[in-house]
């Protein structure tokens, strides 16, 4: 893969109020990325141009568990199937 293009991103500074700032950056979370992040795609779905996730974003936390380990889990997981078939 080569990277000839240059991702240039303009910098700025937004006021908010604090209660929405705080339900932002809660949103945010919930949703497992960054504010920029956030306000990036609330710009790009309100333009038009709601594109998902691309680039290297896209690769990451696509096997999130949610916490959960089945390597270290798995007796457990498989007694619990078990017994809620009974």
């Amino acid at each position: 893969m080569c990277y000839d293009v240059a991702i240039l991103m303009a910098r700025l500074q937004v006021s908010l109020p604090p209660e929405d700032h705080r339900r932002a950056r809660a949103r945010a979370a919930e949703l497992g990325i960054s504010f920029a992040e956030y306000i990036r795609r609330l710009v790009s779905r309100d333009l038009g141009e709601d594109r998902g996730v691309s680039g290297p974003q896209a690769l990451f936390d696509l096997g999130d568990s949610g916490g959960s380990d089945v390597a270290r889990d798995k007796e457990r997981y498989l007694g619990e199937a078990v017994e809620s078939k009974r």
